[in-house]
């Protein structure tokens, strides 16, 4: 891989070399803003300190300036900013740009750039072809370019207008919606199986989000879609975006078309078809043609004409997981010509199999859930992320149109882990600003009583939704009741059953009162026709009101049914359900409602409880599904029953959740639930892929734990900081401290440093490969040197220590009595500064008992240092393995042998220069010392 790579490269950059000569600066500036999206996602990732340089090796330096932009607002705005400033600096610098991607390609192993690079290789001299005919389109005739203008100017009607809803209940004039630019265009390159979920949809796919924002899945951007692919090697023409319920599908499809229609895209389709299910369903047996002309009568005379050439042509099916026409991509009966009458369900699959119309494209969107479908055929699945932490912020800008109360909204959405799990959906986003309008209305001025009004839970935030809803209908409790309660069960029959939207018969019989203004605010009408369905305002929606039903309505068989039934899914169909049951456990909580609703039922918190002790026992029999155990943990949090959490996972004495993606949400309830227990033992989040955002959600628990376990995760200097708040604290418990390979530099000595200089309760920490050497190494060695601190033992193995780091070493050796094991493996001690570190280790007042100095290049000159060792007289066990003795230096190892009373174990591995006679007179020294262990090979 790593030399086709390099070859891949080298060829790369030098055929881009050959093209440029002929291009001038306007030829430039069209294939730069042709892949600005790209570039952007290209750079994002990267190394800014490593960019910055090899654009500075070409003469283009940005580099103060980029670093404080970087710092101060994020890859993201670093990289938007870059990419235009290369563009401002004129051709120079963007020949230079480009060759510097090239060159860093191979290091960055980014899949966007390697896309990037990839495609251009590949149009080679079509390059500009093909990016003008996206610009500007295909010649048409008079008569064909008249009907597209006239299609054009319809869909811009159709799509121009993309109205947000209000808040249900509410006097407040709708909004034009917010389209952020990344939210709609950024899309995962890779999709699962869409049948194969261990998740319930909702946090599934905030763990994909994640995922992307910490670089570990790739993305293309919206007009990437129908541009060349290097997993397939070729142009793809079927296409299917996913993505969980209201995350933005329809709006994203109604945005390409207006794009399109506005000449910014993908021009090189003449004629875009847009429909979605909801109208296909409606029709019985038809043609293409028939098809076509019922959504476009006006085409009428010249679609003969535009259906011709089926490479200018792109149908757009929304909604694919709402058809109520069977969709079976394996059929072997097709449709090939645009007048033959069949089902729409055969004509779509027949478009997206080439039967009909071969070489037009087809692009299609549903959700994730698709286990009856077989989407193999589609050539790219992607799915759409949402937004991302700058989409929400702006998003709050958008909605409350008031810098102080859109900076409020934010800040507490970021700190609330719950609430920021869930609002890469753009319909969250609304709900909790909604919200949290009412809240900041409500409390304008007394800020205490306004922020424990906040809701702290998903169950908290739809119990306060509902409630502003109640709040603008009538204030008849029987009557909402009884709507409710109808509602309820038709909404836990749906969600039993995997239904999202219901029809006339379905609200029949459960008796929902259509008629009641309550009901208009709580559902939506698809249409006005006769199979119109309805579904709820939020598909989580549905899910609530499942849940509160069984608190308005005594039923206990009823409840142990349902709660039985989620324990059966095995894809946990009902996990968000069941968090609502366990939310609305909670007095507060329920409080929120009953002034509209009356009072809810106290029993069924005690039967909902009892359910879920039995699952904190029956999951605790199978702690190998660490996932299970989390979600466990999940309904606890939202009961907000620290009691009840104490109860459940007193005997609960260890965490294990290493190796498992964890997000915001997982934080805030590992958080609560180590709050709760305040006797944790154990916790290991070992490759977690843990960011100093998340040790900042959950750092204000980490006090309680003995045992914390955080190797391999990307926790950086600014991670550490928030660590090191929980070392501070005054009745700290950590005993042991694991950090190694965290990407730690000697920055956070300072951090350790002020924290261990205070701290009493730590015993042990580890520091493995990471990169500590630096001018503030020695801010950590005054830390362990104060009388304060506790340490006994120490690893600072693979750290990048230099010898200039030997007198901080002995000055903390010399002031710590505690100190028993230390760690100093592989790391290049040895220099002037050495002979410090022993002289510090060899005083007879030194407390160290093992000493590792595995391959630190300890050579014949700086072994005689050694033999003063044997004044230590605790010293039981040193390390001296993968070292460059030899015959030479084994005469002073064997004087400390001989010196040393107190010296028990001596590992001399791997130290090959030994011949086979002194490495056999070493072993023999076992004879003339008793009880000594000398390992050698």
């Amino acid at each position: 891989m790593g030399q086709s790579t390099t070859r891949y490269t080298r060829d790369g950059i030098e055929k881009f070399r050959q093209q440029v000569p002929g291009y001038g600066m306007d030829e430039l500036r069209i294939i730069y803003e042709y892949f600005r999206r790209d570039l952007i996602y290209a750079v994002e990732p990267m190394d800014t300190k490593i960019l910055l340089k090899e654009l500075a090796s070409r003469n283009i330096f940005f580099e103060e300036e980029h670093v404080k932009v970087n710092k101060g607002l994020g890859h993201f705005v670093f990289s938007e900013k870059l990419v235009q400033d290369i563009l401002d600096a004129g051709r120079e610098a963007v020949i230079a740009f480009w060759e510097s991607l090239y060159d860093l390609e191979i290091d960055c192993s980014s899949p966007n750039l390697y896309a990037l690079l990839h495609e251009i290789n590949i149009l080679g001299d079509a390059l500009m072809q093909q990016i003008l005919l996206d610009k500007h389109g295909h010649l048409l005739s008079p008569e064909l370019k008249d009907k597209q203008g006239h299609h054009k100017q319809h869909l811009l009607d159709k799509s121009q207008d993309l109205v947000e809803n209000r808040s249900p209940g509410s006097m407040q004039e709708n909004q034009s919606s917010y389209i952020s630019e990344h939210g709609m265009d950024l899309i995962v390159g890779y999709l699962r199986p869409l049948h194969k979920r261990s998740q319930h949809w909702l946090i599934e796919t905030g763990q994909k989000h994640e995922d992307y924002l910490k670089n570990v899945l790739s993305c293309i951007s919206l007009n990437r879609l129908f541009r060349w692919s290097q997993r397939l090697k070729c142009v793809p023409r079927t296409v299917l975006v996913s993505g969980v319920p209201g995350i933005g599908k329809t709006t994203m499809m109604q945005k390409f078309v207006y794009d399109w229609a506005n000449g910014k895209h993908y021009q090189r389709f003449a004629f875009v078809f847009f429909f979605t299910f909801k109208e296909i369903n409606r029709l019985d047996e038809v043609s293409l043609e028939t098809m076509i002309l019922g959504q476009y009568p006006y085409l009428q005379g010249q679609l003969d004409n535009i259906l011709q050439d089926p490479e200018k042509l792109l149908f757009i099916f929304d909604g694919l997981d709402e058809s109520s026409h069977r969709m079976d991509f394996r059929l072997r009966q097709l449709c090939h010509n645009i007048k033959q009458i069949e089902n729409p369900g055969v004509i779509v699959v027949s478009l997206v199999r080439q039967s009909l119309l071969k070489d037009c494209s087809v692009l299609t969107t549903s959700r994730t859930k698709l286990a009856s479908v077989d989407t193999t055929v589609f050539k790219r699945q992607t799915q759409i992320m949402g937004f991302l932490p700058r989409d929400i912020q702006m998003y709050c800008e958008h909605f409350f149109r008031n810098k102080e109360l859109s900076d409020k909204a934010f800040n507490y959405i970021r700190d609330n882990g719950t609430l920021y799990n869930f609002c890469y959906l753009p319909s969250y986003c609304w709900i909790i600003c909604t919200v949290l309008s009412k809240c900041f209305k409500d409390q304008p001025t007394n800020n205490d009583q306004m922020m424990s009004s906040l809701p702290k839970t998903l169950t908290q935030l739809f119990a306060t939704f509902i409630a502003n809803i109640l709040s603008n209908h009538s204030q008849d409790k029987k009557g909402v009741r009884e709507l409710l309660t109808s509602i309820g069960w038709m909404a836990e029959h749906g969600v039993m059953n995997h239904i999202v939207a219901f029809n006339e018969q379905d609200l029949a019989s459960f008796n929902v009162d259509t008629s009641s203004e309550l009901f208009s605010s709580l559902m939506i009408k698809s249409d006005q026709s006769p199979n119109a369905t309805f579904s709820f305002l939020h598909v989580t929606l549905q899910e609530f009101f499942a849940a509160l039903v069984h608190y308005i309505n005594k039923c206990p068989e009823k409840l142990h049914k349902s709660l039985e039934e989620t324990k059966s899914y095995k894809d946990n169909h009902g996990e968000i359900f069941l968090c609502f049951l366990c939310g609305l456990s909670d007095n507060y909580t329920r409080s929120i409602l009953e002034p509209y609703l009356g009072e809810l039922s106290s029993q069924k918190t005690k039967d909902v409880i009892t359910f879920l002790q039995q699952t904190v026992i029956d999951v605790q029999e199978c702690k190998e599904d660490k996932r299970k155990v989390l979600n466990v943990f999940f309904d606890l949090f939202e009961t907000q029953n620290k009691d009840l959490v104490s109860e459940c996972l007193g005997s609960y004495r260890s965490f294990n959740v290493s190796d498992v993606h964890l997000t915001p949400l997982d934080y805030t309830v590992l958080s609560f639930i180590l709050e709760s227990c305040r006797n944790t033992e154990e916790l290991w989040l070992g490759l977690c892929k843990i960011h100093s955002e998340d040790m900042e959600r959950l750092a204000p628990a980490l006090h309680t734990v003995n045992n914390l376990g955080l190797n391999d995760n990307n926790l950086r200097d600014d991670g550490v900081r928030f660590l090191c708040n929980a070392l501070k604290h005054p009745v700290c418990k950590i005993q042991n401290l694991s950090l190694a390979l965290s990407k730690l530099t000697d920055i956070s000595c300072c951090h350790l440093g002020s924290a261990i200089s205070n701290n009493r309760s730590l015993r042990r920490l580890v520091l493995s490969y990471n990169t500590m050497e630096g001018p503030h190494f020695s801010d950590l060695m005054t830390g362990l040197s104060s009388p304060t601190c506790r340490i006994e033992e120490l690893h600072l193995d693979s750290t990048g220590l230099k010898d200039s780091s030997c007198s901080h070493l002995a000055s903390a050796i010399t002031n710590n009595q505690y100190l028993r094991v230390l760690n100093l493996s592989f790391n290049d001690l040895i220099g002037p500064h050495f002979g410090d570190l022993m002289t510090a280790l060899s005083s007879p007042f030194c407390s160290v008992e093992q000493l590792m100095f595995q391959d630190i290049l300890l050579s014949d000159d700086h072994v005689p240092f050694l033999v003063s060792l044997s004044n230590n007289t605790k010293l039981a066990y040193l390390e001296l393995s993968n070292n460059q003795l030899t015959d030479t230096g084994a005469s002073y190892i064997e004087e400390l042998i001989l010196k040393s009373t107190s010296l028990k174990d001596i590992s001399l591995f791997f130290n090959h220069r030994l011949s086979l006679e002194v490495r056999d007179k070493l072993r023999k020294l076992k004879d003339r010392k008793p009880g000594l262990c000398i390992s050698i090979d």
